[in-house]
């Protein structure tokens, strides 16, 4: 019996210690890499009224803070400049817990759907362009490190999710985010710091599977009763995958968001999409509580969608244009050259070196102030329509469109509004001259305007130009 008391009363202190011991939010672990420079969140739970002290190898400085009723507490910390010291932070609540091997660099997440998840080892039957390639360069990556959050669905938000931090070396690169990579990797070469990487998306998700409860009761025809959220598709779900994937990591101190979604968005309130990003990104500038943070997207891919001719997939990537517009600090890094021929039933199309790189290219230019890169996609301007022609200028040419001659992708339409495939010339004073012989008089011009349809105008930076249409038809 004294036995049986003996063991009751030593389990008994174990689970009071286990229970009394800091535990840590799942980010904040070995490996990390946090914003530089900065102050930034750390946090996690205890028992309630404990006092937590943090102390970092870096400085003198002690943080401390008391766990709260619900047992949360969070400090904010000072951090170093970028380097490639390896560095260790020590939680003490009378029990000490380090974490080590942290880096200071620059912190990014990495949102959106199956295009931004799509890892560097690509999905089945969908492979990324020269993966042993990056595979072997990955060997000077390895202060690149990624932390994919375990896609979740909640009905409520949660405040931790399944995580950890993974460096890009040969051995873990496959199942980083391949955009996500890119971006990070020319991020890691320009600037030569440390590069975190928050990868928090899900293949499928809608726009509206990431807006909160409060944007999602401003927009028409949302139900949001948990009955008929969850007799929706299981990836297009509205609120859920915000609340679950996205919500936990909303403490993390960041630099800013990289976007790859709107594939299950074409077709889908697709008038509604421009307004319902920019609330997105607004929505998460709030909750990160960090200012205007960058905010830099991706133009979805061209695919058939069951129809190559189709216009539903244009509408969109038009839609995401005008949110270009709507969102302060943004960029869309335009995708028209993302897929080959061969894959317009490609939803997941091979070429992410490019996607990535584009938006970290905006982001050297725009958020970190480099000067060189030519960051914009040429974008249409203004047509007028001479001698049985339509004249178009365009904007961020860059002092030059091409290739000369060989213009794809154009088709011109009169007052009858039927288009047809209409021939584009080069012409000095960078326009390009629109005809057609079935067309006596252009009233309007499309470029691209189907769901799956490769053009070949680039300007000097050899960026595409972003479809359009000049008629409202």
């Amino acid at each position: 019996m004294n036995k049986l008391f003996l063991i009751i009363a030593m389990l008994s202190a174990t689970c009071t210690g286990m229970q009394a011991k800091v535990r840590l939010h799942h980010l904040i672990g070995d490996n990390m890499v946090v914003q530089a420079d900065s102050k930034v969140n750390l946090w996690g739970w205890d028992t309630p009224g404990k006092t937590v002290t943090v102390s970092v190898s870096w400085s003198k400085a002690r943080y401390t803070a008391r766990a709260a009723a619900d047992g949360k507490w969070l400090v904010k910390v000072q951090t170093p400049q970028a380097s490639y010291k390896p560095l260790s932070i020590t939680f003490d609540d009378g029990e000490r817990t380090t974490i080590s091997n942290v880096l200071a660099g620059q912190v990014w997440v990495c949102g959106g759907q199956s295009n931004m998840e799509m890892p560097v080892r690509g999905f089945g039957d969908c492979p990324v362009e020269n993966y042993n390639q990056v595979v072997a360069e990955a060997v000077n990556t390895g202060s690149v490190r990624y932390a994919k959050v375990a896609s979740t669905q909640s009905m409520k938000p949660l405040d931790d999710c399944n995580v950890e931090w993974r460096p890009c070396d040969p051995a873990h690169v496959g199942g980083a985010s391949a955009t996500g990579y890119f971006f990070g990797r020319m991020l890691h070469k320009v600037l030569n710091q440390p590069i975190g990487l928050i990868e928090a998306n899900q293949g499928g998700t809608a726009v509206e599977g990431w807006l909160n409860e409060a944007n999602l009761r401003k927009c028409e025809g949302e139900e949001l009763d948990s009955a008929s959220i969850y007799k929706k598709h299981f990836m297009a779900r509205q609120l859920v995958w915000g609340n679950g994937t996205f919500h936990p990591i909303l403490n993390y101190t960041v630099h800013g968001i990289i976007y790859y979604q709107g594939c299950s968005n074409v077709g889908r309130a697709p008038l509604h999409y421009a307004e319902r990003l920019a609330m997105l990104a607004k929505q998460w500038r709030d909750e990160f509580g960090q200012g205007e943070l960058p905010f830099y997207f991706v133009e979805i891919a061209p695919y058939d969608y069951g129809n190559v001719n189709g216009t539903d997939a244009a509408v969109l990537r038009d839609q995401q244009f005008r949110a270009s517009k709507l969102i302060p600090n943004s960029g869309m890094v335009s995708n028209n050259d993302g897929a080959y021929p061969d894959e317009a039933g490609q939803i997941h199309p091979r070429q992410k070196r490019k996607v990535g790189e584009r938006l970290a290219m905006y982001a050297l230019s725009q958020t970190y102030g480099l000067k060189g890169f030519i960051y914009k996609n040429p974008s249409f301007k203004e047509m007028t329509v001479k001698d049985g022609r339509a004249e178009l200028t365009f904007n961020d040419t860059e002092s030059g469109l091409y290739p000369m001659t060989g213009l794809k992708g154009f088709e011109v339409a009169g007052a009858d509004r039927v288009f047809h495939k209409a021939d584009a010339q080069f012409q000095w004073g960078q326009k390009i001259v629109v005809s057609s012989p079935d067309v006596k008089e252009p009233v309007a011009v499309r470029y691209c305007w189907r769901n799956f349809l490769l053009g070949n105008v680039c300007n000097q930076g050899g960026l595409p130009l972003i479809p359009f249409r000049t008629d409202n038809w």
